[in-house]
């Protein structure tokens, strides 16, 4: 009997029929195509929304016990782990070694593509096995077609050490839905160019990963309503929205908060606390811990009022 290819019926390496004609279309009609195909994105991960949320909690309630966040991947979809871990600490002041990414190929892949290296169920395994997991910790897998291999050793690695898995993929119909705790799958069809998912596939899962992440670290006071108060301060730049953001909350003008901010050693949420409570750093800081590190509760106030008059101004 002729050999069977397994990644022949997966829907991400399908045709597609919109664009079978698309290097010979003009580029106003391929913009057309793929801005069309896109908005299947929006659908397919909506539906999803019962699954991501459950996928937040899980993440939450383990950034609260003290666990790590570890997502594994490769190509398209690791680097896309790897963009969500290395945004975490300066976005919301989390240590990098509480959402770390795990790459096939290691670092040098995330910039040049090492074919292969996702083929190697066992290294997926090694690599998982050098970070000593334990029950507080959450997994999460990412493969668009719900068949690296890479990714599968890491997650059957992952549940020997007896942390949370959540598989993010693009095939609904993986079997790796009845081995892991979550499986969020936004079913976007087939791209405009067959195969290559970082298109659909690489924006779906994007979307997915920063609802998991950014609400997770909502939901654990890494906000003051929408605004970024766990912010770090390495640049000039998010030295300027710490001092804007302490401004909003607290109406001092801009060199006001600059000085505070210096008294309270650059940490905008001991900085709002200081100022609304009229207490000492230590105090602030004693206070936020006893807050479960809530602005909201700390200071006894709502941000939502405060900013609508900023917008309404």
């Amino acid at each position: 009997m002729p050999t069977q290819s397994k990644w022949q019926s997966l829907p991400t390496e399908a045709i597609n029929p919109v664009s079978l004609a698309v290097d010979k279309a003009p580029v106003r009609e391929i913009i057309e195509m793929i801005v069309n195909e896109d908005r299947k994105v929006i659908v397919a991960v909506h539906k999803e929304k019962e699954r991501i949320a459950h996928g937040v909690e899980i993440i939450a309630q383990a950034l609260r016990k003290g666990g790590r966040i570890i997502f594994v991947g490769a190509g398209t979809s690791g680097r896309l782990g790897v963009v969500e871990a290395s945004e975490m600490p300066p976005t919301f002041g989390t240590s990098p070694t509480r959402v770390q990414a795990i790459m096939a190929g290691g670092q040098e892949a995330v910039f040049r593509a090492k074919e292969g290296v996702e083929d190697n169920y066992e290294e997926g395994a090694r690599s998982i096995g050098r970070l000593r997991l334990s029950g507080k910790d959450v997994v999460i897998g990412v493969s668009a077609s719900g068949m690296t291999p890479f990714v599968r050793g890491g997650l059957t690695r992952a549940r020997k050490a007896g942390a949370k898995i959540i598989f993010v993929t693009c095939w609904p119909g993986s079997e790796l839905q009845n081995f892991v705790d979550l499986q969020i799958a936004p079913a976007v069809g087939p791209e405009i160019i067959a195969g290559s998912t970082r298109l659909k596939a690489g924006t779906a899962t994007k979307m997915v990963l920063n609802m998991l992440t950014t609400i997770a670290m909502i939901k654990n006071g890494k906000t003051y309503g929408n605004l970024m108060v766990d912010v770090q301060t390495g640049s000039e730049k998010l030295k300027d929205r710490a001092r804007r953001i302490l401004g909003i909350v607290t109406g001092l003008d801009y060199d006001a908060a600059d000085a505070l901010l210096k008294r309270a050693k650059w940490n905008v949420k001991a900085a709002i606390v200081m100022q609304k409570t009229d207490l000492t750093l230590p105090q602030a800081l004693r206070r936020l811990k006893k807050s479960d590190d809530l602005v909201r509760q700390a200071i006894g106030e709502d941000a939502e009022a405060r900013l609508s008059d900023i917008l309404r101004a």
